[in-house]
């Protein structure tokens, strides 16, 4: 049994920190993270440089004063949004991505795109000046059933999309389904696709929300899909492949907006992530996998070096305490639960 391993530092490629008290109870508990990109979708979003530069200053504020975390922001597709300023904004090293939204997918999303047509200036500035695009994959048509959105995303947007801007560079995030994998896989060469995988939908399928009686804290969006779904994710995770690398997606709401007959959201997995994956890693095998798919397919998809320095994740004899709480401000936000004792825990390399 592997008592303990060295990576190259793990990087967040998907994030929401949110703002307030709450980014300054959540921010350190992502600080052990080199890098992690920084979701836009605050109220209001983060639409310009200007706002992205000051979201960022508000953000290493928050952080420790020893953390490794350097925040990669991004800014909020929307249908007004200057192609000039968002290729300002990346040639200046400020944002490292734009993020699409469509219109009522997700918390926060009431900005979106609606009409793809009205981006397709921003998109084409952006294959031409080399700016990813992060997408949040699903339709809001309500006639399409919750658990097919992605995989009707694809064929009615994403597709097309990529093909009528050639060149453009496209991260599926939270990617939750098999056709996603499959997707992906088939359009990944030259960097053209990646996609990130979440934590927790490594862990969990549907009847996580809803065997036995509803559970709010595994509600999240994408919704978890079947079982066959969850095992094309860890196959994809554990692969080794370029196109797919972490991005947790972690996503605190306080238990107070949570636990609402409408509730958000999200998982908040930021206290436990690595844990976790060295958990699931390890179930499967193939804890050899887990530096490519945490450390180092990320940076190469986005043109970036590995994090120079380690980490070491090592195994106890005993389950390990991770909270299942913290405060923010007068609030508490759950910690993910993943449903089994976790015995990984990090340590200075």
């Amino acid at each position: 049994m592997t008592r303990s391993l060295t990576l190259r530092r793990p990087d967040d490629w998907h994030l929401h920190l949110r703002d307030g008290e709450m980014l300054a109870a959540v921010a350190p508990h992502s600080a052990g993270f080199g890098r992690a990109i920084i979701m836009p979708n605050l109220v209001p979003p983060v639409v310009t440089g200007e706002q992205a530069r000051a979201y960022r200053d508000r953000i290493l504020s928050a952080l420790p004063a020893d953390a490794a975390l350097k925040p990669l922001m991004t800014l909020y597709l929307t249908e007004t949004t200057d192609p000039a300023d968002v290729v300002a904004a990346h040639s200046d090293g400020l944002i490292a991505a734009v993020k699409l939204y469509p219109a009522g997918a997700t918390t926060n999303s009431a900005s979106g795109v609606t009409n793809f047509d009205r981006v397709r200036p921003v998109l084409e500035a952006m294959a031409e000046a080399g700016v990813p695009l992060c997408v949040h994959g699903e339709v809001t048509d309500p006639a399409v059933d919750i658990f097919d959105r992605e995989a009707v995303f694809i064929d009615r947007v994403l597709d097309p999309l990529r093909r009528a801007t050639p060149g453009l560079r496209v991260v599926m995030e939270h990617v939750t389904t098999a056709d996603g994998v499959d997707y992906v896989s088939a359009n990944a060469a030259g960097g053209a696709m990646g996609a990130t995988i979440t934590t927790h939908h490594l862990v969990i399928n549907r009847n996580a929300i809803l065997a036995g009686g509803i559970r709010p804290h595994y509600y999240c969006l994408p919704v978890a899909k079947r079982e066959t779904h969850r095992l094309a994710l860890r196959e994809a995770a554990m692969s080794g492949q370029g196109p797919f690398f972490l991005g947790t997606d972690s996503a605190p709401h306080s238990d107070r907006a949570k636990l609402q007959p409408c509730g958000c959201a999200g998982c908040f997995t930021a206290p436990n992530t690595l844990a976790i994956l060295a958990q699931v890693f390890e179930e499967d095998g193939k804890l050899d996998k887990l530096e490519a798919f945490a450390s180092l397919n990320g940076p190469a998809f986005y043109g970036m070096a590995p994090n120079p320095d380690t980490i070491r994740l090592t195994r106890q004899d005993g389950a390990v305490a991770y909270p299942s709480e913290i405060s923010a401000g007068d609030e508490t936000v759950t910690v993910f639960d993943p449903g089994f004792p976790l015995f990984w825990q990090t340590e200075p390399a």
